[in-house]
């Protein structure tokens, strides 16, 4: 449990226990006091400052400074129904978790893997997988020594398990996870039980453990199931006389129980224990007190004011990423239309290229076409000059002939040619025609796109996030809350709702638990089983509990106790 550093002013050594005691409570802002006490060290032996007793009329230790542990010196039953305050809770996870890994109270692997996950969530929140990453449990004990020693696994194996649980307790507060941590505890063995060694009037040594529901006796080398269990509303009488401790069952028929401790402060701290669950015990069976109701009133509206609280941050949350997620999309259709435009430019000039390499073509062919012509109409010239001129003689005519003959082959060849490209001319214009066409489309197509984009630019500026969108820090000042009937109603039947899904998960809780158990257990080192592993798995075998421990004796008839 954690520790608070007190300045003390030199007149508390007059103090009384109970002023000190008060003064802790008050520092912490804790109303449960009558859970807890001031523990020191004596001799080897514990002990617990008396409220009405000075502090230095106590045997305590005469070095200084001199050192109290504030801790839980009685358990709760049922801490959900119990424990009210936040801070009470809270104290109780710290102190029942050193516990557990300081192995003072046996768990089982599979349960100490889902207290883990428990711990890791009132530590961390909720998982995240960008944030809690391969390796952030490294530095964290959360599992007893025990438990690692007795599996082939790596820390990197363990880390896993634990994770997957993490990661489904999405949504839990911290107070929530640290009563799930607590609602998992209280059903241990070896949970809130202070346990003493006795001799019984034989001699024989055993084991006395005391708790909030009763007296149990226990064999030495057995801390986990008791021989024979005393529920407080069955036992008459408690008494000591000097080392001799005697407890009177209610049912006269039924032997009285004689045992002797080692030392007389022994048996004072047993009665003082007894008192103290007895009167708890019998407290929890009656109506609460105005303050405890008061409390619990509050409790409550607390509770609903902090629900309200978190949906409000989860509204908030998830019109964020809303958003963002809306901001993401217009910044990822701007950018396509940025790139579909640029492809649209450079396809135009793509197309102006290619027309103006046409239109240069064309220009040449044309002018060829006009040389041919030109050629072809002094080709028609030459012919009619040649046959003007007449050749007087008949080799000069035959030589005429053959020559007129030549030209005009090359004046028909002329012709030809002279059409040809003629056409040509003419394919190349329509070309060239065509080609603009192309052009002018693909120039009003990027002035589409160019306009669209400069709409939706418009819009992505208007869906932007608000300036006023509320912060993640909220100040609890600002926030007020009126708690018609309408609202309780609301809470009720959600309680009851939360009671059905309870249970629900329960059922789930135990079929994980018996999954990891099996999923593990191949890696288990049977040679590392402590006695109390081996117990336990009988007794989980067997359905035993402490719990129907404490029953059996009403199920079965009362008999005379003999151990």
């Amino acid at each position: 449990m954690g520790r608070e550093e007190l300045n003390l002013a030199s007149p508390w050594v007059k103090w009384k226990g109970k002023d000190l005691f008060d003064l802790v409570c008050r520092t912490l802002g804790l109303r449960e006091t009558w859970f807890f006490g001031l523990q020191y060290t004596i001799k080897d032996t514990v002990a617990w400052l008396k409220m009405d007793k000075k502090v230095l009329d106590h045997d305590v230790p005469t070095e200084e400074p001199k050192t109290f542990h504030f801790l839980a010196k009685f358990y709760p039953e049922n801490a959900e129904e119990e424990l009210v305050q936040e801070i009470t809770q809270h104290l109780f996870f710290l102190q029942v978790k050193k516990q557990i890994l300081d192995e003072k109270i046996f768990c089982p692997p599979e349960a100490s893997v889902l207290l883990a996950s428990y711990a890791v969530q009132a530590k961390y929140g909720d998982y995240d997988p960008n944030v809690h990453k391969r390796g952030f449990l490294a530095q964290e004990e959360l599992l007893p020594k025990r438990v690692i020693n007795l599996y082939q696994m790596t820390p990197e194996m363990w880390e896993e398990r634990i994770t997957a649980w993490y990661a489904e307790h999405r949504g839990r507060a911290r107070d929530e996870a640290e009563m799930e941590y607590l609602k998992i505890a209280q059903d241990l063995e070896m949970y809130g039980v202070n346990y003493f060694a006795i001799r019984n009037k034989k001699g024989t040594e055993l084991l006395l453990g005391v708790d909030a529901l009763g007296l149990h006796i226990y064999d030495p080398d057995n801390r986990l199931t008791p021989k024979i269990s005393f529920p407080w509303n069955e036992i008459r009488n408690i008494s000591y006389s000097d080392k001799e401790f005697t407890i009177k069952p209610l049912d006269k028929k039924i032997d009285v129980f004689k045992f002797n401790s080692s030392k007389l402060r022994v048996n004072k701290l047993i009665l003082q224990l007894c008192i103290g669950n007895h009167d708890l015990f019998m407290r929890r069976r009656k109506a609460d007190s105005l303050e405890v109701q008061q409390m619990k009133a509050q409790a409550r509206e607390e509770k609903a004011r902090k629900q309200m609280e978190r949906q409000c941050l989860a509204r908030e949350k998830q019109m964020r990423e809303e958003a963002e997620r809306t901001r993401d999309e217009l910044e990822r259709r701007l950018m396509q239309l940025k790139e579909e435009a640029t492809m649209a430019n450079e396809a135009l000039m793509r197309s102006e290229e290619t027309a103006d390499l046409l239109a240069e073509k064309a220009q040449i062919t044309e002018e060829e076409a006009k040389l041919l012509a030109q050629k072809a109409a002094e080709a028609e010239q030459e012919m009619q000059r040649i046959k003007a001129t007449a050749i007087r003689t008949e080799e000069e005519k035959r030589l005429m002939e053959q020559k007129v003959l030549e030209a005009e082959m090359l004046a028909l060849k002329m012709a030809e040619e002279s059409e040809r490209r003629a056409k040509e001319a003419d394919q190349l214009k329509q070309d060239l025609q065509e080609a603009r066409e192309s052009e002018r489309r693909a120039k009003q197509k990027l002035l589409e796109i160019t306009s669209k984009s400069s709409y939706t630019s418009m819009n992505s500026s208007t869906t932007a996030l608000p300036t006023d969108l509320p912060s993640y820090n909220l100040i609890s000042e600002s926030l007020s809350f009126d708690f018609k009937d309408t609202d309780m109603k609301r809470l009720s039947m959600e309680i009851e709702k939360e009671k059905v899904e309870y249970m629900e998960r329960s059922k789930h809780l135990q079929e994980q638990l018996n999954e990891l158990k099996t999923e593990i257990e191949a890696l288990k080192l049977k040679e590392r089983e402590t006695a109390l592993d081996i117990l336990h798995n009988e007794n989980s075998s067997r359905g035993n509990s402490k719990h129907n421990t404490i029953k059996k004796p009403q199920a079965q008839g009362r008999r005379p106790i003999c151990i």
